[in-house]
């Protein structure tokens, strides 16, 4: 299969840059930024981006959605990367959805994906626990009462979460913090009795949250899948997850590299542009061939996701480390390029850097994704 979006998957991803360029473009980060809006997002926004079909790129046809892939989903996470765009689409219409697409009952997906499809709820994945990204490692418990569970504990970089209208909580109802087995999912009211939300502003002024749980009273219907069998549906959702980052991220590297090479065709030293400096023109050819590689990897793992999400995670893990990797060169040389001014706000291609920073921790850093791999493969 050809590594390349194909001509309905390109027009999606034109589609969706058009629009974001016009009704979100990076000024409206600034200014969510510097005015500390209370959602960090534009509900307005996201309602117009759901009315685009957007925000239903995943949810099937039968529940209002467009009953599109990984890699149409990918294609819209590369437009959001190009603009630095603060939007719940990866926290809803990719983690949330997926979860409920793979693990949710009649009722619940009946329930959910249609609102997800309407851009009428955020929901947000609370998985992580600690600094780094350590999904195998679950010390939040939820302990069976009756026919009921009481849910304790603590995560953090949920994103989304302060604005989430659902929580999607990774817990363990059996075994010690480490074990393989014993994680289930639940579905959680965040403005349930016990639960609390701190807001986390990330240095890309992106939204993230701490939440903890108190005795959180949780009926039946709130378990996502069997109970103590959450892993693989965790994998999965994270897997999904970590694609559309790549894409995302192969969209940061992508418009970082454009304006960069615009600079430095304008920018004259010695009367002339400095773009025609030898030195600068190799290092552009060289960023140029990486991040068509990463593009090209990201597509690979997408198109695995797609045909067996349960098979899929050396390519997933393969082109989350790659676009770390491409995107860390892209912002790099962007701002070096640039030179003293690179650093300076008035140029935005620092903050592409700062998205950068946090894609690339968010489900799993470079290291991360090697060890995986390597793991995965044996080693």
């Amino acid at each position: 299969m050809a590594l390349v979006l194909n001509e309905e998957q390109t027009m999606l991803r034109d589609s969706a840059q058009a629009f974001l360029a016009e009704n979100a473009p990076i000024a409206q980060l600034r200014k969510l930024r510097d005015s500390r809006d209370a959602a960090g997002y534009s509900p307005d926004l996201w309602r117009s981006f759901a009315s685009m079909g957007f925000a239903g790129a995943l949810v099937p046809e039968a529940h209002g959605g467009l009953g599109l892939g990984p890699i149409e989903a990918g294609a819209i996470m590369e437009a959001i990367g190009r603009n630095l765009v603060a939007s719940p689409f990866l926290s809803t219409s990719v983690l949330a959805a997926t979860a409920l697409m793979h693990g949710g009952n009649s009722a619940q997906q009946s329930a959910w994906l249609p609102k997800i499809a309407a851009g009428e709820v955020v929901a947000a994945l609370a998985a992580d626990e600690s600094a780094k990204h350590r999904p195998n490692r679950i010390a939040t418990r939820a302990e069976p009462k009756g026919g009921s569970f009481t849910l304790s504990g603590a995560k953090t970089f949920v994103v989304d979460g302060h604005v989430a209208d659902l929580l999607i909580v990774a817990a363990r109802t059996a075994g010690g913090v480490d074990d393989a087995e014993g994680v289930t999912l639940f579905l959680v009211d965040p403005k349930a009795r016990g639960v609390s939300i701190e807001r986390t502003v990330m240095v890309d002024a992106h939204n993230a949250a701490r939440v903890s749980f108190d005795n959180v009273e949780l009926a039946a219907d709130a378990l996502l899948g069997g109970v103590g069998s959450g892993r693989a549906l965790l994998d999965t959702v994270l897997d999904a997850g970590r694609a559309a980052l790549a894409s995302e991220m192969v969209g940061v590297a992508d418009q970082a590299f454009e304006r960069t090479m615009v600079y430095i065709k304008e920018r004259e030293q010695f009367a002339q542009p400095i773009g025609s400096f030898q030195a600068l023109q190799h290092r552009a050819a060289h960023l140029y061939s990486e991040i068509e590689v990463t593009r090209a990897a990201v597509i690979k793992a997408q198109q695995a996701l797609e045909a067996d999400p349960s098979g899929s995670g050396r390519l997933v893990s393969l082109a989350k480390a790659r676009a770390g990797m491409s995107t860390t060169l892209a912002v790099q040389e962007g701002v070096q390029m640039h030179g003293g001014m690179g650093m300076t706000d008035d140029f935005d291609v620092g903050l592409f850097m700062k998205r950068l920073r946090v894609t690339q921790e968010l489900f799993g850093d470079d290291a991360f994704h090697a060890d995986r791999l390597a793991t995965l493969a044996g080693y």
